[in-house]
């Protein structure tokens, strides 16, 4: 039977680091962008700030109000995207979090097909009400160019080409790709063996794909510097290089560096220094987070601080 405590299932990446940087305080609001099962908004309860939780999993923010009922007032949750920041959240707040992992609750689940782990059908939709198409929908309308491009660009994976055509060949022979056990043996079999598990890379990227996870992702990080209070303070945990190559740069335009070519009179891209950006470089998680953990292995958190 599947797990369904919260607590049991759930460990907060860089929790200590997060809470160190974001220094809550009584009294103070911060928006947790990313609610999930709620284990990083608890931390800054503990503290007595207020908390308000952002999160498009019915399921995941069923089981944090009830974890995180005991804090009464100061903690209430909003059913959105975190994208929507700008519309949900109406007020300037002193702390924004966004942990852009995948959720214990999702990770583990035996039915939704985040996981390669389990038979199920490849869903991926963070938001199970949506209208977005599922993995399999993806895969049985895109064309052959499209799939491996999806999963060469999200995943980083060097056999895109081969399981992309098998993926369609299969298609046209009739026998679409519907499930995660589908999809994990053709990738076995269109790929060398590697350290990790061959169906990682192009699951991850499925999975961006479905959520537009990147598309949303700068414009959601500008979103949140101008929702932030003087001295506010912003603080990003990613898992993939393009993920946090995003991040990067719209920290950097905004602590003012410019992009323009050395040659252009003056400056086009809009660079204005706004934050200071307080990780000169990404805090990673140590040894023994990494131990207890190992889906943090890949975690980089930024953070930046607004100045006026």
């Amino acid at each position: 039977m599947q797990k369904t405590n919260s607590e049991n299932i759930h460990t907060s990446v860089l929790l200590a680091e997060c809470l160190e940087f974001l220094n809550p305080k009584r009294g103070e609001t911060f928006v947790d962008a990313t609610l999930g099962l709620g284990g990083h908004s608890e931390a800054v309860l503990t503290t007595g700030a207020k908390v308000v939780g952002i999160d498009q999993d019915l399921e995941a923010i069923e089981l944090a109000k009830t974890r995180l009922a005991k804090f009464g007032d100061d903690f209430s949750v909003i059913h959105a995207n975190f994208s929507e920041i700008k519309q949900v959240i109406t007020e300037q707040v002193d702390g924004i979090l966004a942990d852009l992992g995948v959720s214990s609750l999702q990770f583990d689940s035996e039915t939704r097909g985040f996981s390669f782990r389990f038979d199920a059908p490849l869903d991926m939709r963070m938001d199970a009400n949506s209208d977005n198409p599922t993995a399999a929908e993806l895969l049985e309308t895109l064309s052959e160019f499209e799939i491996a491009r999806i999963i060469y660009e999200y995943g980083e994976e060097r056999f895109s080409r081969r399981i992309a055509r098998n993926i369609v060949e299969k298609r046209e022979l009739g026998e679409p790709v519907q499930t995660t056990k589908q999809l994990v043996r053709l990738i076995g079999n269109s790929k060398s063996k590697e350290k990790i598990h061959p169906a990682t890379r192009t699951f991850q990227a499925l999975r961006i794909a479905v959520n537009g996870e990147l598309d949303i992702l700068q414009q959601f990080t500008v979103d949140c510097i101008n929702k932030l209070k003087p001295n506010g303070r912003l603080a990003i945990i990613s898992f993939h290089s393009l993920e946090d190559r995003i991040i990067k740069q719209a920290f950097q335009k905004f602590a003012g560096k410019c992009t323009c070519p050395p040659k252009f009179p003056q400056c086009f891209c809009g660079a204005e220094k706004k934050i200071e950006i307080l990780t000169r470089k990404p805090v990673v998680p140590n040894e023994v987070e990494i131990d207890e953990n190992p889906r943090a292995r890949s975690a980089k958190l930024r953070v930046c601080r607004k100045l006026t």
